[in-house]
């Protein structure tokens, strides 16, 4: 069993358009400039089969308040796609957070994405402190952008001192549904290994699986506990059949190998805070 933790997908029609356009930002920050879908369902569906992927999750980012509706809709209609697991959204100039976050489990999505970037407020804000605690009270996962962003290269939202500014006004001890994109920090390894790795939150590996040193990323994994590490590719910007080859090739054990692909996604889904 593969779960990617953090994959992307739009509307058909909006699909292509959005993915060039967040392309040429990448490219424009001279960064990777690949997209290895075209953003549809379809496409993603077939990079999974490609890749050996069981299921996907789905991380929408609501860039605008208006937004919440439309974006929460389009995940519900996923739902009973195979394979496929929605998350809802939200921002945190939403009015009514709470009945917002509750309409949002009411449709069966089973988290929320957070994107400190593009909803322009630093995570450990009062805003996105009220949603994550919320969140936690009533069972959703939160996924949390975490370090650089092209979108703000000398702005980051979400730095490790600041997620860890934001653990502590969240978290009553128990274990928590926070997931840090990322392991801990886009362009931020070392702050992950030296403040994060080992905290009370799980940690995915989307986008810089196969950018960091391995090295570096075993260290990351055996701080923190290879109980909360969660495999992801960041799909469309990551090749799921790379990451998946990138794992595989890590000098770990199989048996935390396997943690990492699915036991700990399926205990995560599993926890009922």
């Amino acid at each position: 069993m593969i779960i990617d933790f953090h994959t992307h997908i739009f509307p058909d029609k909006i699909a292509k358009p959005t993915v060039e356009k967040l392309k040429s930002y990448l490219c424009d920050a001279g960064e990777e400039c690949a997209a290895y879908t075209d953003g549809t369902l379809n496409s993603l569906l077939s990079s999974m089969k490609e890749a050996g992927i069981d299921k996907s999750v789905i991380l929408p980012v609501v860039t605008n308040p208006k937004q919440f509706e439309s974006i929460n809709r389009f995940s519900k209609e996923l739902i009973d796609t195979d394979g496929i697991i929605p998350f809802g959204g939200i921002h945190p100039d939403n009015e009514n957070i709470e009945e917002k976050l509750d309409y949002i489990k009411s449709l069966g999505l089973k988290g929320i994405k957070l994107h400190p970037d593009y909803q322009n407020t630093y995570i450990n804000d009062d805003k996105y402190i009220k949603i994550i605690r919320y969140a936690e009270k009533i069972g959703l996962i939160t996924v949390i952008h975490a370090g650089y962003d092209v979108l703000s290269p000398d702005d980051i939202h979400c730095t490790a001192d600041m997620a860890l500014d934001m653990l502590s006004k969240v978290s009553d001890g128990n274990e928590t549904k926070i997931v840090l994109a990322h392991l801990g920090g886009l362009r931020a390894g070392k702050d992950c290994l030296e403040k994060l790795a080992g905290k009370n939150i799980y940690l995915d590996v989307s986008y810089v699986l196969n950018k960091t040193e391995p090295d570096l990323l075993v260290e990351i994994f055996e701080k923190h506990g290879y109980d909360k590490i969660l495999f992801a590719s960041d799909s469309p910007w990551g090749d799921q059949k790379a990451f998946v080859e990138t794992l595989n090739g890590l000098s770990i054990s199989q048996e935390n190998k396997n943690k990492i692909f699915s036991g700990n996604a399926e205990n995560l889904f599993a926890l009922n805070l």
